[in-house]
C-alpha cells in the first residue's frame, strides 16, 4: 500500500508547461510540477498573505479565488485529499493554455519585489541526528575507539529546539557568546563563540495534528506531514563541547536556525522517492518503525549543497565557493519514522510544528555536511579557491544551502536558497 502523498497523477507529467515563462526554464526551482506555498508581503506593515512559487513569481492564492483567508496552519491542516484538489486546481489554472491564465496574471507577483516569511508560524521545533555518516564523523573525533553510542541504531535520536529564534532565508544573527572550556583549562572561559558552525539538514513540517495520548502510526505517518524546507541549524562547537552532558544541547544551538521560505510539499515528492534499506548486518527498525511501504518508497533523493560566500568574495562579485554535496536518501531514518517515533509516546504534534532531520553528510570525507566534519575538529583547514581559509565561520561569512531533486522521466524541482550570515557578536 503506498501513502496517498506519493502517488503520481498529472500534475508530475515532466512535459507540461506553465504561461508562466519562467516556469518552463531547465534551471528554475519552481516548474509547474513543484507548486511550493510559503507566505509574502509587500512591505512590514501588511500581514502576511500565502502565496505558492512558479517560476520567478508569487501567485497570490487568495486572489485566485481558491482560499477564502491567509492562515498558512489552516491550510497545512487539509486532508490529503484536500490537498492534493488544491494541487490539481493550482495545476490547472498556471498549465500552459488555461482558460484562467487572464484572470490569474493580476495575481503573479516578482518574487524580487515582496518580502518572503517564515513558511508558517512554528509552534515546537524538534531535531533528529538521522545522519549516520556526520553522527559516524564525529563521534570519532570524540569517542575514536566506541564512535556510534549503542542507541544510535535502534532509537531516532533526537532533542527539543528553540522555535523562537527559527528565522526565513536571509536571517542574519549576532555570533553568539557562551562558555567554553579551552583545552588544557580547568576553569571555564566566557566570550564569544571561536567555534561557530552550520548544519545542512532539511526540515519536516506538521500539518494535520493528533490527539494527546494518540499515537500516528507508520502507516499513516506521511499523512500527518504537508511539506520540507532546508534547515540550517547554526552550531556553536565549543560552547556545545562544554554544556551538553549530560542533557544535550542548550545554548549552543538556540541562537538561530534559518529555513528556506517555501513549503515543497510531500505530493511534489512523489517522482523522487527511493528504497529504504539499512546496511547488512545492522538491526532492523522496530515493528512501529516498519512497514512494507516505508520499505519500498519510504526514503527520498535529494541532493543537497554547501556553499560558502565570505566577505572578500562578496566584494569581488564572487557568489561563493561549494563546500560539500550530500542527499537526504542517505539518512538513517526516514521522515514518516521520525514522525512515528516522536507521537509513540502520545506527543501530540500541531500544524506548524517542525522536525529537523540533523546534518545530511554523505559517505566520503568531502561529503561532510559541517565544517566540524571537513576540518576533522579544526585540526586541518579547508583551502578556498581564492587562498582564504577556514577551520570555522568568520563574521561576515554567508552559508547557502541548495537542494533539488532529478529523475529520469521527472521535472526538476528545486527548493529555494537558504541562506544565512553571520554578525559580529553584540556588546553585552
Amino acid at each position: 500500500m503506498s501513502a496517498p502523498s506519493s502517488r503520481l497523477d498529472a500534475t508530475h507529467n515532466p512535459d507540461t508547461l506553465s504561461w508562466v515563462e519562467s516556469a518552463n526554464t531547465q534551471d528554475t526551482d519552481f516548474p509547474i510540477q513543484n507548486l511550493p506555498f510559503g507566505r509574502f508581503r509587500h512591505n512590514r506593515l501588511e500581514p502576511w498573505r500565502i502565496g505558492v512559487a512558479i517560476g520567478d513569481r508569487v501567485l497570490d492564492l487568495h486572489a485566485t479565488g481558491l482560499i477564502d483567508h491567509s492562515d498558512m496552519h489552516r491550510l497545512m491542516a487539509q486532508t490529503v485529499p484536500e490537498r492534493r484538489a488544491l494541487r490539481v486546481a493550482l495545476w490547472e489554472g498556471l498549465r500552459e493554455g488555461s482558460a484562467l491564465q487572464k484572470l490569474w496574471a493580476d495575481a503573479l507577483l516578482r518574487q524580487s519585489e515582496v518580502e518572503l516569511g517564515l513558511p508558517c508560524e512554528v509552534g515546537d521545533y524538534t531535531d533528529f541526528y538521522t545522519g549516520i555518516h556526520h553522527a559516524t564523523t564525529v563521534g570519532k573525533l570524540f569517542r575514536p575507539e566506541n564512535p556510534l553510542l549503542p542507541n544510535y541504531k535502534w532509537v531516532p535520536i533526537g532533542y527539543h529546539g528553540r522555535a523562537s529564534s527559527i528565522g526565513v532565508s536571509g536571517q542574519q544573527f549576532h555570533r553568539p557568546r557562551g562558555q567554553t572550556l579551552k583545552p588544557g583549562a580547568t576553569v571555564p572561559d566566557f566570550g564569544p563563540t571561536a567555534r561557530l558552525d552550520y548544519e545542512l539538514e532539511m526540515a519536516a513540517w506538521v500539518g494535520v495534528d493528533n490527539a494527546l495520548g494518540a499515537p500516528v502510526s507508520i502507516a499513516n505517518a506521511e499523512s500527518h506531514l504537508f511539506g520540507v524546507t532546508l534547515l540550517n541549524d547554526w552550531s556553536a562547537r565549543d560552547v556545545q563541547a562544554w554544556e551538553y552532558q549530560p542533557l544535550g544541547p542548550f545554548l549552543a544551538k538556540n541562537f538561530a536556525s534559518t529555513v528556506s521560505p517555501w513549503l515543497v510539499t510531500m505530493e511534489a515528492l512523489a517522482p523522487f522517492r527511493a528504497v529504504f534499506e539499512r546496511p547488512e548486518g545492522d538491526p532492523q527498525p522496530m515493528a512501529y518503525l516498519d512497514s512494507e511501504y516505508n520499505r519500498s518508497a519510504g526514503a527520498l533523493d535529494v541532493q543537497l549543497e554547501v556553499w560558502l560566500q565570505t566577505p572578500t568574495m562578496r566584494a569581488a562579485g564572487n557568489t561563493g565557493e561549494c563546500l560539500s554535496r550530500s542527499n537526504l536518501r542517505d539518512a538513517y531514518w526516514t521522515l514518516a519514522q521520525l514522525l512515528t517515533h516522536h507521537t509513540v509516546n502520545g506527543c501530540n504534534m500541531r500544524a506548524g510544528d517542525m522536525l529537523g532531520t540533523g546534518t545530511l553528510s554523505g559517505p566520503a570525507p568531502e561529503q561532510g555536511g559541517s565544517l566540524l566534519e571537513l576540518t576533522q575538529g579544526g585540526k586541518a583547514p579547508i583551502s578556498l579557491a581564492n587562498g582564504e581559509t577556514r577551520t570555522f565561520l568568520q563574521d561576515g561569512d554567508s552559508i547557502i544551502l541548495r537542494g533539488s531533486c532529478q529523475r529520469e522521466g521527472a521535472r526538476r524541482i528545486g527548493f529555494g536558497e537558504c541562506r544565512g550570515t553571520v554578525l559580529a557578536a553584540r556588546d553585552l
